[in-house]
């Protein structure tokens, strides 16, 4: 029995280092956004910090439309970035989970 907690303590420990690394290189991965007629354009990475925006001259005219524009597509780039990051670590938590009797939370 000590035996078998010890090697579920150590599944654990291997999880959490994979969980780790992953949340690493989520920091490399890159999200391209753009309003629809493309002026302007955001890059985000997938832990959702922004790395670039791009802004067309005709947008600098506008105020409001500026605004409106970076709100929207920032939105949409962090919640692509978000839905990458969730996939990721979910796949890190159930490759990673030991196989616990009545504990099939990620299957």
């Amino acid at each position: 029995m000590f035996g078998d907690m010890m090697g579920l303590m150590g599944k654990l420990q291997e999880a959490k280092a994979k969980a780790e690394t992953t949340k690493e290189r989520l920091k490399t991965v890159l999200i391209d956004e753009q309003s629809n007629d493309g002026l302007l354009k955001v890059t985000a990475t997938a832990n959702g910090r922004i790395k670039e925006i791009e802004v067309s001259e005709n947008l600098l005219q506008d105020k409001e439309q500026l605004e409106d524009y970076l709100i929207l597509t920032l939105n949409k780039a962090l919640e692509k970035a978000q839905n990458v990051h969730d996939t990721e670590m979910a796949a890190v938590a159930k490759e990673g989970m030991p196989n616990i009797p009545g504990m099939d939370l990620f299957k």
